[in-house]
C-alpha cells in the first residue's frame, strides 16, 4: 500500500498520542471543508483521502484498543460525510468542533510538558 504520509506510515504515527493523531486527523478535516466551500472537488477529495488514511493508520495503533470503536465510527462518519449521503446529518460546524478538541488537548499536553523539562 502507498501512503500519502510516508514519514507517519514508517511509525512516526504510533509515537504520537491519540490527541495528536486525531488533532492532525482534524487538521485534514479542516483542509477539506475549506476546499469544499470553495468548491474545489479534487483539493477537497485529497484531503478527505489524507484524513481516511491517518484514521487507518490510528486504528492501526494497537494502544488504542479500547477505542477502536469509536474511531471507525468516526472514518465511517466522516466518508459518509464527504463520499456518502450524509445520513448521519453532520455538518462542517460538527467536524470543526469534534476535531479542535484534540487539537487543544494536544496543544494543552504539550505545553504541559514543555514547562516541566529541565534544560541541559
Amino acid at each position: 500500500m502507498t501512503f500519502q504520509h510516508q514519514e507517519l506510515a514508517a511509525g512516526r504515527w504510533f509515537r504520537l498520542s491519540l490527541a495528536e493523531q486525531l488533532g492532525n486527523v482534524g487538521s485534514e478535516v479542516s483542509r477539506a471543508l475549506s476546499w469544499q466551500e470553495r468548491g474545489n472537488v479534487d483539493y477537497c477529495r485529497r484531503a478527505v483521502e489524507r484524513a481516511l488514511e491517518l484514521l487507518d493508520l490510528t486504528l492501526a495503533d494497537g494502544r488504542h484498543r479500547g477505542r477502536l470503536r469509536e474511531i471507525a465510527r468516526v472514518r465511517e462518519v466522516l466518508a459518509d460525510y464527504f463520499y456518502g449521503e450524509n445520513g448521519y446529518g453532520s455538518s462542517p460546524e460538527l467536524w470543526r468542533t469534534y476535531f479542535d478538541a484534540f487539537a487543544v488537548a494536544a496543544r494543552a499536553r504539550h505545553m504541559a510538558s514543555d514547562r516541566i523539562r529541565i534544560p541541559d
